[in-house]
């Protein structure tokens, strides 16, 4: 879930450039669309991560899963190959994204929950003030959204540098908490990214299953203008969103976005204050088992990064 959760405004209808675009790309991609249709066409549905599961979930006190490959809080810092600037040290192979900069933000921090005060704090999006972070969901075994996010960042970053790109992460579990929200999009515009993907995970109710892309609404207010990233950002979101289907086999969420696997979002701090193109993607709904045991799973979060990989590409190479 979005690291400034918060219930969405009334929902916008969709640009049709968008959904075609996305149509586009699941003409070939299995499953595309197959999750139970909404309650009804252009609906506003529940936000998900409303409720006490959401943003501020305690950490269950069971004994958390630890699937293979899945990076913790002692651990997910200390990537032999990253450097103090979150990204990778060693010399990049030349490849189709020579060139490019990608930044990879990962929702959350393991330590926010032993920051609350900190993350509590509120910062300036531009149109609002919001929480600096929260401390993310998790699901009902305790695996922390904050694991997964940096597991499959570390994934995508790696995969991207395969071909070429130059990658950085937001933040590594190298810091106590945060970074907050304003400084998450700062990252992104100072490195002057060719892209920049939030990863996140949901944390609504049982049922609820899929993933879904958050794109930036039009905005501009105090410090916040996105006039410049809509239809970027639109584009890139769209190409992820294809690619996901087709990687991964999950279908678009069957209860936000009308099965497009899109929603637009007019309060999303990282969004308001980006000057880059850029989204965010919910992989899947932790709270609910069938999407757990995905989101759990080393393999299926090596096909999310593979998606979210291809999807960037994609976009990238235009």
């Amino acid at each position: 879930m979005p690291y400034d959760d918060s219930p969405p405004p009334t929902r916008r209808a969709r640009p049709l450039s968008v959904a075609a675009a996305l149509a586009a790309v699941c003409l070939t991609a299995a499953g595309c669309g197959g999750g139970p249709e909404a309650d009804g066409a252009g609906a506003a549905s529940p936000r998900p991560g409303a409720d006490a599961a959401s943003s501020t979930a305690p950490t269950p006190t069971g004994k958390q899963p630890e699937p293979s490959g899945t990076a913790s809080p002692s651990d997910s810092g200390s990537d032999s190959d990253s450097d103090s600037d979150s990204g990778s040290a060693k010399p990049l192979p030349k490849g189709p994204l020579t060139g490019r900069t990608v930044v990879i933000d990962p929702g959350h921090n393991p330590r926010n929950r032993d920051h609350t005060r900190e993350i509590n704090e509120k910062v300036d999006i531009g149109t609002a003030r919001k929480e600096c972070d929260t401390t993310g969901t998790s699901t009902d075994d305790g695996y922390a959204e904050a694991r997964f996010t940096l597991d499959v960042s570390h994934r995508l970053r790696t995969l991207l540098e395969a071909e070429g790109a130059r990658v950085r992460l937001t933040h590594d579990a190298d810091r106590p908490f945060g970074p907050c929200i304003d400084e998450r999009a700062r990252i992104g515009n100072e490195a002057k990214a060719d892209a920049v993907v939030s990863v996140h995970a949901d944390g609504s109710a049982v049922g609820n299953r899929g993933f879904h892309v958050i794109l930036p609404a039009g905005v501009k207010g105090g410090g916040a203008d996105t006039s410049k990233i809509v239809k970027s950002s639109a584009d890139l979101g769209a190409r992820i969103a294809g690619h996901f289907v087709r990687t991964t086999g999950s279908a678009p969420s069957n209860y936000i976005g009308g099965n497009t696997g899109l929603d637009t979002r007019n309060d999303l701090g990282g969004l308001n204050l980006s000057t880059v193109p850029k989204v965010f993607v919910e992989c899947g709904n932790m709270r609910d088992p069938k999407d757990a045991a995905l989101l759990t799973s080393a393999s299926w979060r090596q096909k999310a990064a593979q998606g979210l990989a291809d999807g960037i590409t994609s976009y990238l190479k235009g």
